[in-house]
């Protein structure tokens, strides 16, 4: 079995492989291409995020620079997602994100990790695993999401959080490691901060 079907499998590999890299170098081209562009050619991202991404859907605005192990090639983004400046995507497996998610800036979303053993981090050895974020999910600034964790639809992730295990939907989360402070309730729809009432009138 090569490196490249290893990695696929979900299995330790070594990242550094020929075959590996090739396609890897290739994806990153693009992603050079992203980050030298003008604030104003706001159609050519649109082109080069198409290119890059291996889906993304409409209205979607990433904010450079964009740092990605692969470019964006094992993304799976939907439509009208936000990201603010620095976001860090760790791509060597598939990460999804839903519609209508924003995520602030300087966040760490990673799909890859290493083995606790030392003799098998000298060797180089990796193992990947998917990160899935929801629907019309909140990340906010700073947060790190670690290797093969879910995140539910409409959830809130606190700023400065490490998310380290699943986070269900339709809940506000927080802290190091991330843990559940609250679910979403109708007094979300009375303020939109302690103290800040939504004028429904006026939306």
């Amino acid at each position: 079995m090569t490196q490249a079907e290893r990695m696929k499998k979900g299995l330790l590999y070594l990242p550094l492989d020929e075959e590996i890299l090739k396609v890897q170098l290739d994806a990153q081209e693009l992603l050079y291409d992203y980050n030298r562009t003008r604030p104003h050619e706001t159609e050519k991202r649109r082109e080069l995020l198409k290119k890059m991404f291996g889906e993304i859907g409409e209205n979607c605005y990433i904010e450079p620079p964009l740092y990605a192990n692969w470019g964006g090639k094992n993304c799976r983004f939907g439509s009208n997602i936000y990201a603010n400046y620095g976001l860090t995507l760790v791509d060597d497996e598939e990460i999804s994100v839903g519609d209508y998610t924003m995520i602030g800036p300087g966040v760490v979303v990673s799909s890859a990790g290493h083995p606790v053993l030392p003799e098998l981090r000298e060797k180089g050895y990796q193992y990947n695993l998917p990160v899935r974020i929801g629907r019309n999910c909140w990340i906010g600034s700073g947060t790190i999401i670690n290797p093969g964790v879910s995140i539910g639809d409409n959830t809130v992730i606190g700023a400065g959080s490490v998310v380290t295990k699943d986070i269900p939907a339709n809940v506000v989360a927080v802290g190091a490691p991330c843990r559940v402070m609250r679910e979403i309730s109708e007094r979300d729809r009375e303020f939109y901060r302690p103290g800040r009432r939504i004028d429904w009138e006026e939306l």
